[in-house]
């Protein structure tokens, strides 16, 4: 487990400043590459405290919940040391009521927003001084200019990281916020621990973990009921012999 040390922040819970309900968009990219395969729910788990950490989806980014204008929506969201609890309910994230910005924001690409999100939405959240900004392509890069990039806010201004090319196939760079290193492996987003050198587990991953694990204990309980059979039988066999 990883946690942040430091004070959670909260919002204002002024109801008359929470942020307005906006129509959900259908975004097949999200639902495939971050939802289906379970990562926000493994992120959080990792990140250990739900109530300090947020770890969410497509919510508002903003100065103020009313400021409209500049509203952006990160398909991936992380905070650290906030009420988590209390944006959720705020429906968005307002910086000046918080008193940060998000930590780190990653974009899914998709047909409709990917070059948007590498020009409008890059400025965007280096103006509301998010410290990371990260971009999957599941293409390959026919979305975006690469297939796996991540900038570190310097001086105001967004900086590249360094992205591993290992292959065709497979990429990486390190996220210093989250301690964790973003990986592109055959078109797919996966997050790997240095700390114990492991992939985060996806639902399917989990899942088939806790099958193997109940087919072992079937198997062993069968196992251990073929042999206590077995004594009783030869128990049998020596008592009859003896009679």
């Amino acid at each position: 487990m990883t946690t942040r040390p430091g004070q959670a922040a909260s919002p204002s819970t002024d109801t008359e400043e929470r942020f307005v309900d906006r129509p959900r968009r259908l975004n097949m990219q999200n639902i495939l590459y971050l939802h289906r395969p379970g990562h926000i729910i493994a992120l959080t788990r990792h990140f250990g405290d739900a109530n300090t950490t947020l770890v969410f989806g497509e919510m508002p980014i903003d100065w103020r919940p009313r400021q409209r204008q500049g509203q952006l929506y990160p398909d991936l969201i992380v905070a650290f040391n906030v009420d988590a609890q209390a944006i959720i309910r705020e429906r968005g994230f307002a910086i000046e009521q918080i008193g940060k910005p998000p930590d780190f924001v990653l974009e899914v690409a998709s047909f409709r927003t990917a070059e948007r999100d590498y020009t409008r939405k890059r400025q965007g959240y280096a103006e509301y001084g998010i410290p990371e900004y990260w971009r999957f392509d599941n293409t390959g890069g026919q979305y975006y200019p690469e297939p796996l990039a991540g900038d570190r806010l310097v001086d105001g201004e967004y900086q590249p990281m360094t992205i591993v090319h290992l292959d065709d196939d497979r990429y990486w760079g390190h996220s210093e916020v989250l301690d964790l290193d973003l990986c592109w492996e055959y078109g797919q987003l996966r997050w790997w621990d240095p700390a114990t050198r492991q992939y985060l587990d996806t639902h399917e991953e989990e899942a088939n973990g806790r099958i193997a694990e109940r087919d072992a204990r079937i198997a062993a309980e069968a196992q251990r009921d073929s042999a206590l059979a077995r004594v009783r039988q030869l128990e049998d066999e020596l008592r009859l012999r003896e009679e």
